[in-house]
């Protein structure tokens, strides 16, 4: 089966071609390369030994996709493409809104033309309301506070809007909890443009010595360290969420979460990360961030019952595995 992955260049997206590929799919991908690398792309023919479709085109241009889904027999999409920087997403949120939102409707509409409609969707663990308590559930409240956040939110209420007014639609919202880790291989992983957003890639950074301190935002919560928990998810076991939603699609618009269930703290990522390094990662205690939780993880069960997902690995394999792809890429795809 063919099928179209926007975004596909970028971290979760690379590590899914791979999955794909493994499991016999043909793959098409689309990015506009705005924070992602086409050389990940080279990298996942060399772990799968098969090419890969590329097309450098932005999910906004309609006849770039038009063309795209005239080429080939597509038959099931897997959306990553889209802005994804929180921080940012409060500097410059008509980009977020022009790039998720209007990017998306243009993206379905395609499909639909193209009698595509069977999608998975990547969410975000960030429409979860700030007051919901943990562990969070499909069921939880939700209230994003963020322009990304609420960008994820209004996608998801329009996949549901869609999916209801037609029942050929089929769509799992994946809500993504923290993603860090590589393919074990080191070929593939994160690199972000710039100062990461996220905390393995800046720890990484610290521990290859690119940057000189890691900058925690907050030890006074009430957690057992006084540092920020969060449920973090190896990226391959990410990967293969998205395989097995689109294997098992079901009818109308289904979420699920995708996360470990555990809840690791900032220090507990930073111990691991010194054991396997052997780095010393200087570390900054900086004031708490407006609005960071102290807590954040998931309830995954519904993604066991309803496609048969599990994660299957612990933080010290997640950070062996991010360690491994920063050893062998200290500047990234750039090596």
């Amino acid at each position: 089966m063919t099928v179209l992955v926007t975004g596909g260049a970028g971290f979760i997206g690379s590590h899914t071609i791979v999955e794909l590929q493994l499991a016999g799919h043909q793959v098409v991908v689309v990015d506009n390369l705005c924070n992602s690398q086409a050389e990940s792309l080279k990298r996942v023919q060399q772990i799968t030994g098969q090419a890969v479709a590329f097309y450098q085109a932005d999910i906004c241009d309609k006849a770039a996709l038009t063309r795209i889904f005239g080429e080939h027999q597509i038959l099931q999409v897997i959306h990553f493409a889209g802005l994804k920087a929180v921080g940012e997403s409060s500097q410059i949120p008509l980009s977020y809104y022009q790039n998720n939102i209007a990017g998306t409707l243009t993206l379905l509409e395609v499909m639909a033309a193209h009698g595509v409609f069977d999608l998975v969707f990547s969410s975000s663990a960030t429409v979860y309301s700030p007051e919901a308590k943990v562990p969070l559930t499909e069921s939880s409240p939700l209230a994003a506070i963020n322009p990304y956040g609420r960008t994820k939110l209004m996608l998801e209420q329009v996949l549901a809007d869609l999916a209801a007014s037609d029942n050929r639609w089929r769509i799992w919202l994946l809500r993504y909890f923290n993603p860090i880790g590589a393919h074990p291989s080191g070929l593939i992983g994160e690199d972000p443009n710039g100062i990461p957003n996220n905390l393995v890639p800046y720890v990484a950074r610290v521990a290859i010595g690119r940057l000189p301190e890691l900058p925690v935002f907050g030890d006074d919560y009430p957690t057992p360290d006084g540092t920020g928990v969060r449920d973090y998810i190896h990226v391959v076991d990410l990967a293969r969420g998205h395989l097995k939603a689109m294997e098992n699609m079901g009818s109308g618009c289904q979420v699920v979460n995708l996360g470990t269930g555990q809840g690791y703290s900032v220090m507990d990522v930073v111990k691991a990360y010194r054991e396997v390094s052997g780095a010393e990662i200087n570390v900054a205690i900086k004031p708490r961030r407006a609005g960071d939780l102290a807590t954040c993880y998931a309830d995954p069960a519904k993604a066991a019952e309803y496609i048969g997902w599990r994660a299957e690995f612990d933080l010290r394999t997640m950070v062996e595995d991010s360690w491994r792809w920063t050893e062998q890429n200290p500047a990234g795809y750039g090596s």
